[in-house]
């Protein structure tokens, strides 16, 4: 029992010293700051997305990114047959992940989010994991927008016009 709990808190002293030198690397990205005010969004997610994405300001746009980690959509089709429409997969899964997990974050801690997430399924009668997707890619546009501008995040900027109104 003592060697476990010798583990555990090795480990946990372990995590902490990653962590620490992750924040340090941050802080010398100047975008970091600002995307990191976001309620919900970690230091180790930051990080995580981008290390799979590079910078950020070098995407021209936020559906570059989603491009990149193939949350694009792919038809299956062949002759006149035609498929459903699903996410290629094609790109970084690791970057899939992050910017998924980001979203689930937000979803639970950011009000912004849980208002989006909660008109998109009851409102507009979207299943719960269309929403989340939807939400993935509004993630990437806010991030490449911040990045690009070197503006800080507005919350009520990230509403669409017509939940502004009805709050």
């Amino acid at each position: 029992m003592k060697q476990l709990l010798a583990e555990y808190d090795l480990a946990c002293g372990q995590l902490e010293v990653v962590e620490k030198e992750i924040s340090t690397v941050l802080e010398r990205i100047p975008f970091a700051k600002s995307i990191l005010a976001i309620k919900g969004i970690s230091v180790i997610s930051l990080a995580g997305i981008l290390g799979e994405a590079g910078d950020l300001s070098g995407f021209v746009h936020g559906n570059a990114l989603l491009l990149h980690a193939g949350f694009n959509l792919a038809e299956a089709s062949y002759g006149k047959w035609t498929g459903q429409m699903k996410i290629s997969k094609r790109g970084r899964s690791r970057l899939r992940r992050f910017l998924f997990m980001t979203t689930m974050s937000l979803v639970m801690n950011n009000s912004e989010y849980q208002a989006m997430h909660a008109y998109n399924v009851q409102v507009k009668k979207m299943k719960k994991m269309r929403s989340i997707m939807k939400l993935c890619g509004k993630l990437a546009r806010i991030l490449v927008g911040m990045a690009r501008s070197g503006k800080a995040y507005i919350p009520h900027k990230t509403l669409p016009l017509l939940q502004v109104v009805e709050a």
